[in-house]
């Protein structure tokens, strides 16, 4: 079984945030594979699936980003899941706006949901950092992060979700390089894709 996680914050305010396309991401999931209805469980709204076969349980903790550990603990002890199974999609400054990555373990880089994850089931879980750039002094990332995309970020965030979810299946079966690939080449710029 395979346990997806996104990190954002909860509400309306903050549902086009920056710092909310780790739900954005698990959303476009979510509907492009025919995930069943929201409803809660785990202090999260979970949507329960298939990915490629693979019986999948999505989750949008509804506690703030310093408490998602709680709820991801939470479904990894009840469905006797291992760190391993574990995938979370989560915003990333330290990458240009619109490009991936897929790592195992590391640190929380000062991410708050990432942190709380750890200190409740260890680090050595999934992590796809979704990148959206830095604005490139520290003082102004707190602003940065809790603001709306910006309209000229429309198109490639759409291009990107789109991506991800069609891509998904291959987190399913551990193919992170796959998922990468097949990402990258969806999200090309038309002019390299011929």
């Amino acid at each position: 079984m395979l346990l997806l996680v996104g990190l954002g914050n909860p509400g309306a305010k903050y549902a086009k945030h920056r710092h909310n396309v780790g739900f954005m991401a698990l959303e476009a999931i979510v509907r492009h594979h025919g995930f069943g209805p929201g409803r809660t469980r785990f202090r999260s709204i979970a949507y329960d699936g298939r990915l490629d076969g693979e019986k999948t349980l999505a989750l949008k903790p509804q506690t703030f980003m310093n408490l998602f550990g709680e709820a991801v603990g939470e479904a990894m002890r009840f469905y006797k899941l291992s760190p391993a199974d574990i995938v979370v999609f989560h915003d990333e400054l330290d990458l240009a706006p619109g490009k991936i990555r897929v790592k195992t373990g590391g640190g929380h880089a000062g991410h708050n949901g990432l942190r709380s994850i750890t200190q409740h089931i260890g680090p050595d879980f999934r992590r796809v950092r979704i990148g959206i750039g830095h604005p490139g002094d520290k003082a102004l990332v707190h602003y940065y992060v809790l603001s709306d995309f910006a309209k000229a970020d429309q198109d490639w965030l759409a291009a990107l979700l789109g991506a991800m979810a069609t891509a998904a299946g291959h987190l399913a079966h551990g193919e992170d390089e796959k998922f990468m690939t097949k990402v990258a080449l969806l999200t090309r710029p038309a002019k390299e894709q011929s």
